[in-house]
């Protein structure tokens, strides 16, 4: 079925939360350097920080963007698409240019921010924001992305998959890709599928136990896959979306084990149904997240929060998951394998509660083979803090 482009055309904003943008605030930022979580590991990740002046651009047209993107001299026209670059991101760039998508293939061809390595986006003042479109990450090294607002795209001709469960609608496009790509930071980023949500999607074809199932246009709010390493998801607002993040996208891809190296740090995770993250092999770390949502909520009723895929490794460390009709203190509420043919992968927790009690009762393996590496870096919070803590920091403008 084949979706109408006014339910993707979501452009036109040019200020978020009320929040008009200055010059201040994020554009001081634009030299920073990971400093949090598995991006500052092996190296570090310095994006475009040491761009030389010919590499700094302003953007706030598609165009200019893509211009940017390719590293091109603005006085001599050459391009180097391997020099540092720092890429200073003014208000709302859509990527149709008020042209709506015709099909999926537009939208594909269109839709996609695909980056170069040595770079930084950042967005300037509190309202950079990218509708209809989203940024790929693939096989390149040393990325920074910050202070945008992203609408994860809505695919305009999601597929029927019959042999997914009892039936399902798959959709690509995600907010943000990282598919083998190393030393990526995300920080201070806002995804969303509002305002198109997955309850005004009309229901479409039945399941094998006749079921009428609601269309879905939305795919993933951040992915990470294929060996990608060195990843961090760190002061990040995630929110109204199902399947939200992805480590590791087959059960298959058995080289995956040893890579996936990824951290989801002080970020606020808000009306999620699942995935947040669903991991498979990776080296994950949870630490300092705020999550909440609710199991009756009409778009997005919660179903779990962190998946404990095959083989996945995860260390949560004083997450507080705060989910209306899960039980006080149940691990299994929060955390669980979400593939039960597979055996469940390992999972150890320290500090984290759900609905202000402890929790306890996990029903994964302990023995994740792995600890933080020397000179890891993230908030420490207390328990006690994190919720404030998020509250205060996540998301865009508060660079």
């Amino acid at each position: 079925m084949a979706l109408s482009a006014a339910a993707v055309m979501v452009g036109g904003i040019g200020v978020v939360g009320g929040v008009s943008a200055t010059s201040a605030g994020a554009a001081d930022a634009s030299t920073g350097v990971a400093d949090i979580g598995w991006a500052a590991q092996s190296g570090g990740t310095s994006g475009g920080s040491t761009a030389d002046a010919a590499h700094v651009y302003t953007v706030s047209t598609k165009a200019q963007l893509m211009t940017a993107i390719a590293g091109i001299d603005p006085t001599t026209g050459k391009k180097n698409k391997n020099a540092p670059k720092i890429i200073k991101w003014v208000g709302t760039i859509d990527m149709t240019e008020g042209k709506p998508y015709t099909d999926h293939d537009d939208q594909a061809s269109r839709g996609e921010i695909k980056l170069n390595p040595n770079t930084t986006i950042i967005g300037v003042g509190s309202n950079a924001y990218l509708p209809n479109g989203w940024f790929k990450i693939s096989k390149v090294d040393n990325v920074i992305i910050r202070n945008i607002k992203v609408t994860n795209p809505c695919d305009l001709e999601p597929k029927w998959d019959s042999g997914d469960g009892a039936g399902n609608y798959n959709s690509e496009f995600d907010g943000t890709t990282v598919d083998g790509g190393t030393h990526v930071w995300l920080d201070h980023m806002w995804y969303t599928d509002a305002p198109y949500t997955d309850d005004q999607e009309p229901l479409g074809n039945k399941d094998k136990n006749g079921v009428a199932k609601r269309v879905q246009c939305h795919d993933g709010s951040v992915d990470i896959k294929n060996g990608a390493d060195y990843v961090t998801v760190s002061n990040t607002i995630l929110e109204k979306h199902d399947k939200n993040d992805l480590v590791g996208a087959s059960d298959s891809r058995t080289s995956d084990d040893g890579h996936l190296t990824v951290s989801f740090i002080a970020d606020l995770v808000r009306d999620i149904a699942e995935r947040a993250p669903r991991v498979r092999f990776g080296q994950v770390h949870s630490a300092d997240n705020y999550f909440v949502g609710s199991r009756t909520d009409v778009a997005y009723p919660h179903l779990y929060s962190i998946g404990t895929g095959l083989k996945s490794k995860i260390i949560s460390t004083n997450n507080v998951f705060e989910i209306t009709g899960a039980t006080a203190g149940k691990c299994v509420d929060v955390v669980r394998n979400p593939n039960t043919d597979n055996p469940e992968g390992a999972f150890v927790d320290t500090g984290s509660t759900v609905n202000g009690a402890a929790m306890t009762g996990c029903t994964a393996p302990t023995s994740v083979g792995w600890s933080l590496p020397s000179g890891y870096a993230y908030p420490k919070l207390a328990t006690s803090q994190v919720k404030t803590y998020v509250l205060a920091n996540a998301g865009t403008g508060k660079i």
